[in-house]
């Protein structure tokens, strides 16, 4: 958490009328394809609203997928300002010794500013492509994939854009940029620790792979409605925000998607109302400069779209233009009702006592040595634990032992932090849900006793291919 708590209101002090905030969690209650997991709403630089949907907390970090653009790009801002890189200079300048093997002259007519827009002049994402060229090296291989457009004229999602745009800076700064936001960017703000996945030589990810907690994301939305200034202190140029913040290149043509057609600036989103930094299954920073308004929010779903839509149905609206009078009742109700947020466990009984012996007694197989998804879990071991079970998960010789207890969520701190739910729907099988606390992910896992066999899979799948002991922020060790 941070070392310095966002300053904070009631709803009805900043002009949010908190039952419109109540509408919006009901909303998410109803809406099946959609698991919350934090919400944090700033107006008027006031924190007025917060929430996480137990088992998930205020302090932990989650994976923030996409919305570590924005952190890219904020390195990026600072690195302008410092001189360090310039967005008018051509890619190729940053690598000199990739310059003999780059000889597309659009790729060579590549600035930052396209990098950092995603407006490099290819019309796809070029992730997989680009790793086909050079395994080692993802800024050679993005660069020796020649654009089929010039550079700036059309847009297309593409990570290593924005991997090239961390490894300008992370070359530039001499630093990771986890080292070179520290002193400018994180410790200024009050974040506290951070961590980013990293590729084979090293160098953090930059398009992905930050994970921050819910407060950081709503820091730095709250930098950018600031114009780059925070309790004071200019952080970022202004020129920086207001270009980052306004459309670089249209996207309508590449994102049909309502909320995604308006056109993108530099890593982040314009939107139908205000721009947003988004991150894969509902990772949120949404910035509404109309409403004086950041809101954050952390979630695992795959229609973002519907998270957005009950946004503008539900938070808009309860921005009102001065102090409500008379708002006492709802604010209360609201506070309460952030305060109890929890996910529903997975149904499940405990074992029948004449089947403990039994369940303990041998490890389980993969179904017909079918796996949805990766990692490939290999088996799956059961031993009674006090109240509980253990339940673990080994793959790739790597054991992963969870705590399955009573009723409700079982939290596993260890070093990789998970919640476990569920249990026996009959004598036979026992069914879990394994949600990956520091990421959006849930693993279900079913076990059959009559054969000793397991099935497993993603509820929604992981982006990074990560093993099991891996889907937690990044530790030193790891």
């Amino acid at each position: 958490m941070s070392a310095r708590p966002l300053p904070s209101s009631t709803p009805a002090a900043q002009g949010v009328d908190a039952s419109g905030v109540l509408a919006f969690l009901d909303a998410l209650d109803a809406a099946p394809a959609i698991e919350p997991h934090s919400l944090m709403i700033l107006r008027h630089g006031r924190l007025v609203a917060s929430g996480w949907w137990a088992p998930y907390t205020a302090e932990r970090p989650h994976l923030l997928y996409s919305i570590s653009k924005s952190f890219t790009a904020t390195a990026a801002a600072i690195a302008a300002a410092e001189g360090l890189i310039r967005l008018d200079d051509p890619v190729i300048s940053y690598f000199p010794e990739l310059d003999a093997d780059i000889t597309d002259p659009r790729s060579r007519a590549m600035l930052v500013r396209h990098v950092a827009s995603m407006a490099s002049g290819h019309e796809t994402d070029t992730v997989f492509e680009a790793r086909q060229r050079d395994r080692e090296d993802l800024v050679r291989g993005f660069l020796l994939v020649p654009p089929s457009k010039d550079p700036g004229t059309v847009f297309a999602y593409n990570q290593p854009a924005t991997f090239t745009l961390s490894a300008i800076v992370q070359r530039a700064s001499g630093r990771s940029l986890t080292e070179y936001l520290r002193p400018r960017l994180l410790d200024p703000l009050g974040i506290g620790d951070v961590a980013w996945l990293r590729d084979r030589s090293g160098r953090e990810l930059g398009f992905s792979g930050l994970h921050a907690t819910t407060d950081a994301v709503a820091r730095l939305g709250e930098l950018y409605l600031r114009g780059g200034v925070w309790e004071g202190e200019r952080l970022l140029p202004e020129w920086w925000v207001t270009e980052a913040t306004r459309q670089q290149i249209p996207t309508d043509s590449a994102m049909p998607w309502e909320d995604w057609g308006r056109g993108y600036g530099f890593k982040f989103w314009m939107s139908r109302h205000g721009y947003r930094g988004d991150g894969a299954f509902g990772q949120f920073c949404v910035v509404l400069p109309e409403h004086d308004a950041v809101i954050a929010t952390t979630a695992d779903t795959v229609d973002m779209q519907s998270l957005l839509n009950l946004v503008w149905e539900h938070l808009l609206p309860a921005f009102r233009p001065g102090p409500l009078t008379g708002g006492e009742a709802a604010d209360a109700a609201l506070a309460e009702r952030l305060a109890g947020l929890a996910l529903p466990p997975a149904a499940g009984e405990p074992v029948p006592p004449e089947r403990v012996e039994a369940w303990s007694a041998d490890s389980f197989t993969p179904d017909g040595g079918r796996y949805e998804g990766l990692p490939k879990l290999t088996d799956v071991e059961l031993a009674p634990d006090g109240d509980g079970w253990t339940l673990t998960l080994t793959e790739g010789g790597h054991a992963l032992p969870l705590r399955l207890g009573g009723p409700g969520w079982t939290v596993t701190e260890g070093p990789v932090p998970t919640a476990v739910s569920g249990g026996w729907t009959d004598a036979d099988t026992l069914a879990v849900d394994v949600a990956f606390l520091e990421t959006p992910h849930h693993l279900a896992v079913t076990c059959s006793l009559k054969d000793r066999t397991f099935t497993a899979s993603w509820r929604t799948d992981p982006l990074h291919g990560l093993p099991l002991r891996a889907m937690c922020a990044p530790r030193p060790a790891m």
